[in-house]
């Protein structure tokens, strides 16, 4: 292949901006991405996602229905893997997702695909359509990762990747440029089944299928209501995704650290910390987390996680801002601040229970007090 073809060129510069991986494919329908993804919301496993619709689905693995006139996709994917530091398997303090560690993803990426989208009209004209896409519009991104050779479908329902893993932002730019594809990945996980044994919710219930109902990341951010109680101490002290079934995964062993500074972490979610979130502002929320992804989980739904967390690491010390949380107007937080003081179990957490009984109006809350005060969790 001559050295200066549009596909050569558009990776050289993809790779510039600081891409990882790039990989082409056509924008032909993907049909058994459509089948599979209709079956996970016919069986209920994308839980209260209702926004992920049949309509949605089909614009997602049609292409055509996303730009007129479409013939290719560049996919590209790029490492947010940091070396986990000291603290990672420390069980006192809240656990992030790596992919939320530095700034929202969402920002970073589309300003480099931008700027490949600028420099493409720079070398090819402005003959041609685009639309770009970072995990924020109806775009089946894995499947697109798989068929254009950046990675294959790992058990876990991630795309692994051979120099970084899992570990691996995805983001498409679709075209009406015509590129010559590149073939997927003959790879596979083989008979490992690491993530499926390792999930501590039994999230995983089949190689390559995921029931989200049961999904720590799924729990702490995409739902919105009270979470299970018989899932909370799984959830151990995760209080914004989970990536246990990407830690487990042999793929990930020598995975390269990312070469992106953005996403290198800005905060210690320290029990201190912690404690601290649990009694910020909506107003605090949206300063703190303006430029971070976390800002998905609302800040009801960050201090629910939060409380479990604490409730995990039963530290008595958390009590004191538990015992506030549990006059928080949401009852959402009152629910669950007072299964984390039941969990604590020390005297002071008792009669802050015992207490709150007499002012509670909430019939839910007062289940989850009546609850941990009888120790029946």
């Amino acid at each position: 292949m001559n050295s200066k073809t549009p596909e050569k060129i558009i990776k050289k510069y993809a790779h510039e901006l600081g891409f990882d991986i790039i990989g082409i494919t056509t924008a032909k329908p993907f049909l058994r991405g459509e089948k599979e993804s209709i079956e996970r919301i016919e069986n209920g496993h994308m839980g209260e996602m209702h926004w992920y619709t049949i309509d949605r689905v089909q614009k997602a693995n049609h292409p055509e229905k996303l730009l007129n006139d479409a013939k290719s996709i560049i996919s590209l994917g790029i490492s947010y893997f940091k070396d986990p530091n000291s603290d990672s398997n420390n069980k006192y303090i809240g656990k992030v997702a790596q992919y939320a560690w530095g700034k929202d993803y969402h920002f970073v990426i589309k300003n480099k695909l931008n700027l490949l989208v600028d420099k493409l009209s720079d070398i090819f004209g402005n003959n041609f359509k685009t639309r770009i896409f970072v995990d924020d519009g109806p775009m089946n991104d894995r499947a697109v990762a798989e068929r254009a050779g950046v990675g294959w479908f790992g058990k876990n329902t991630n795309i692994l990747t051979k120099k970084f893993g899992s570990w691996v932002f995805l983001s498409q730019i679709l075209t009406t440029l015509d590129l010559k594809p590149d073939k997927p990945l003959k790879t596979n996980c083989g008979n490992c089944i690491k993530c499926i044994d390792k999930c501590p919710t039994n999230a995983i219930i089949a190689p390559y299928k995921i029931d989200a109902r049961k999904c720590i990341a799924y729990l702490t951010i995409e739902h919105r209501g009270a979470i299970p109680i018989e899932l909370r101490p799984h959830i151990q002290n995760w209080i914004f995704g989970c990536d246990i079934c990407q830690e487990v995964c042999p793929v990930n062993d020598d995975a390269e650290a990312t070469r992106e500074d953005n996403f290198i972490s800005t905060h210690n979610y320290s029990l201190e910390y912690l404690i601290s979130l649990l009694e910020i502002s909506e107003e605090e929320f949206r300063i703190i987390f303006k430029n971070s992804a976390i800002k998905r989980a609302k800040r009801v739904g960050l201090q629910r996680n939060i409380c479990i967390a604490l409730g995990n690491i039963k530290d008595p010390k958390a009590v004191p801002a538990l015992a506030k949380a549990l006059t928080s107007k949401e009852v959402l937080i009152r629910q669950h601040a007072a299964w984390a003081l039941g969990q604590i179990k020390s005297k002071s957490s008792l009669d802050i229970l015992i207490a709150s009984k007499k002012s509670e109006n909430s019939f839910d809350v007062l289940s989850e007090i009546e609850l941990a005060i009888n120790n029946k969790f």
